[in-house]
């Protein structure tokens, strides 16, 4: 109820539309969980120095924010002008190499939400603790106590941002306008709960927030993989193309080389870029197109991932 209130304040009812009919949808939750995560730090962190009365400290503070947010920039752009780039490029190769580069920030993009996803389910209880530590370890040298609380924020704001900037690189071919429209969303969400969070106190059930935005960003993940999978699949054929030798790699004469056979095709039905079909993507993983390949990896990658990332729930809870 508190983030769709403040998602009304930042764009009122064309701003909730926006998100839920096009591509910003999957964006917008992944950076408002990964926004909060930072925002907490970055909360805990300001109440360690008003305890310790060095507000003096807090220009570091948004130092490591404002650094945190450009490196996070400075990542999407280099990936996003590498990408537009290989797209536009005439070289033979060009079109394969962007399909190889797109699978590959993927399947980075899996790695990295994924570790995060638990390891941020197995730190929750110590995570007060541990940056009050750093805090205080920070404050016990003076001469650079101001680099220690920059450079906490900085690896903080810039790790959740890099995860972000992977997620939206990814999928790359959906453009960047709506998945950076849903990254402002969701950053300026996070930002207000963390706000309303330590300045007044709200309560914020932050258990609950997590153990929801953990299966959202897990079958988001999900969807991920079947993309990279796609990519895959199409540098292969496309090499095939451009030169025969390469055509043995691909293991059918069908419309996927590796995927194997085809299981549906709704792109006339249930299309997965028009309502409902998007939030059928975001949500579940759901293509218009779906191989036996695809199908399988994405299972097996929810019941992997997934029996981690409840079984860690369940330790938080009973520990």
């Amino acid at each position: 109820m508190l983030s769709a209130t403040m998602l009304m304040g930042t764009g009122g009812g064309l701003g909730l539309n926006a998100i839920a009919s096009s591509a910003a949808l999957p964006t917008f939750l992944v950076t408002l969980r990964e926004g909060f995560e930072a925002a907490l730090v970055v909360g805990i962190v300001c109440a360690c120095l008003q305890k310790a009365q060095q507000t003096q400290l807090y220009r570091s503070v948004q130092l490591g924010i404002l650094g945190g947010i450009l490196a996070s920039v400075l990542l999407g752009a280099i990936l996003g002008g590498l990408l537009q780039q290989l797209a536009a490029s005439n070289a033979l190769y060009a079109p394969v190499f962007k399909e190889l580069l797109e699978a590959g920030l993927g399947i980075f993009a899996i790695a990295m939400l994924s570790w995060m996803l638990v390891w941020m389910t197995q730190q929750a209880k110590s995570l007060k603790a541990e940056v009050e530590g750093a805090i205080a370890a920070a404050l016990e040298n003076t001469n650079n106590a101001a680099w220690g609380v920059f450079a906490l924020i900085f690896i903080a704001v810039a790790r959740e941002g890099f995860e972000t900037v992977l997620f939206i690189a990814a999928q790359f071919q959906r453009g960047w306008v709506s998945p950076a429209v849903g990254a402002i969303l969701g950053l300026t969400s996070a930002a207000l709960m963390g706000f309303a969070l330590f300045r007044f106190g709200v309560k914020i059930n932050i258990r609950r927030f997590f153990q929801v935005m953990g299966i959202f960003l897990l079958l988001i993940v999900g969807g991920l993989v079947i993309g990279a999978l796609k990519h895959l699949d199409a540098a292969i054929a496309l090499s095939g193309q451009i030169d025969p030798q390469y055509s043995v790699l691909c293991f059918s004469n069908r419309a996927s080389c590796l995927l194997g056979p085809q299981l549906w095709d709704f792109s006339q039905t249930l299309p997965d870029k028009q309502f409902p079909g998007i939030l059928l993507k975001t949500l579940f993983g759901y293509r218009q197109t779906l191989f036996l390949g695809q199908a399988i990896a994405y299972l097996a990658f929810l019941g992997w991932v997934g029996s981690i990332y409840f079984r860690s729930l369940e330790l938080n809870t009973n520990s």
